[in-house]
């Protein structure tokens, strides 16, 4: 299966304007050691070796793209970016165990860019950055926008299944989410755009069934969540049957292997598959930015989300001397 390219909004997103190359560059210095180029001297070809490794899986498996790009979420909003969702523990005890991190894929594709960037240079690039560079790949595989990355970061040293309990979660109201992105130094903006990285991929009948089944209704009981449309509503019944959990269901309804505005739209239109892409419309904040940016705003889409996928990928990221660059993405060098 061919991963589908978007002509109208990778025209859009590039190339980005100098005042924004001049805002990255600037993000960059102030948040400590991360630039972009960081191996340019000391592993010339680790971004290109990042791609071949993310390009080679896709081509087998294009559902692999919008799983780096979780993957790059998950790791960064617990205890940031530090690659500790990668580790594995034989006490499944780490980070990775938590119930939260259910269905985490992409670590194969870390682990196949990390065995070459080890043989072609020992001991220089991070987990932590094969990761960032592997979900903006995928974003532009998908047809969304290419950007640069700052790297340089470090991998962490911790990695304990309790710290995965702050991520946000598919049930969170939409001030819980809000509280969740703040916590880690993101906004409303960050929030509406974050989410609209749900345009690919899919989501199992696990996250979706509540909303169906298990809705708790203000007058009492339970059943189906009324602001569903009652079309979408048979539609979503009809893909996860009670009791199913495992069959997948597109987050972007119509568009989920497009990188585009859909999903945005599918939200306003009371379309969203999942709690948490619904309650953006919940709250007079983020639904104004979910209109704004179907309307005078959806020129500068591309580049406010490249602008908060960079802010995202610098949360609580260790540099200089902190923590270390792993031997093994999966283990401590330590062990």
């Amino acid at each position: 299966m061919a991963v589908i390219v978007v002509a109208p909004m990778a025209a859009a997103a590039a190339p980005l304007t100098m005042a924004f190359l001049l805002l990255m560059h600037a993000m960059s210095v102030s948040r400590g050691q991360l630039q972009v180029g960081f191996y340019s001297d000391s592993c010339p070809d680790a971004e290109d070796i990042v791609t071949a490794a993310v390009q080679d899986a896709a081509g087998s498996d294009p559902t692999v793209l919008p799983a780096l790009l979780r993957l790059q979420f998950h790791d960064c909003f617990v205890r940031g970016c530090d690659a500790s969702v990668l580790i594995r523990s034989a006490r499944n005890d780490a980070e990775v165990n938590n119930n939260k991190h259910q269905g985490l894929r992409g670590q194969d594709v870390v682990d196949a860019a990390k065995a070459e960037l080890e043989d072609q240079c020992p001991g220089v690039v991070s987990c932590a950055d094969i990761i960032a560079l592997a979900a903006r790949d995928a974003i532009a595989m998908t047809g969304g926008p290419s950007f640069d990355v700052p790297t340089g970061r470090r991998d962490g040293l911790i990695s304990n299944l309790r710290d995965a309990d702050v991520l946000p979660d598919v049930v969170d109201s939409i001030q819980v989410l809000r509280s969740r992105f703040a916590a880690s130094g993101l906004n409303d903006r960050d929030l509406v755009l974050l989410t609209a990285a749900h345009t690919i991929g899919t989501t199992a009948c696990f996250f979706v069934k509540d909303r169906l089944y298990n809705y708790r209704l203000r007058g009492g009981g339970v059943g189906s969540d009324p602001s569903i449309p009652p079309a979408f509503l048979s539609e979503l019944k009809a893909r996860c049957a009670p009791g199913d959990f495992n069959t997948r269901v597109a987050l972007d309804r119509g568009s989920e292997r497009d990188f585009d505005l859909s999903i945005l739209r599918n939200i306003r239109s009371g379309l969203a598959v999942i709690a948490s892409d619904a309650a953006l419309d919940a709250s007079n904040a983020t639904r104004g930015l979910v209109t704004a940016y179907l309307g005078a705003a959806s020129p500068r889409f591309a580049q406010d989300f490249v602008a908060a996928m960079v802010k995202m990928g610098t949360i609580g990221a260790l540099t200089g001397d902190d923590g270390e660059v792993r031997d093994v993405c999966s283990q401590f060098n330590t062990d």
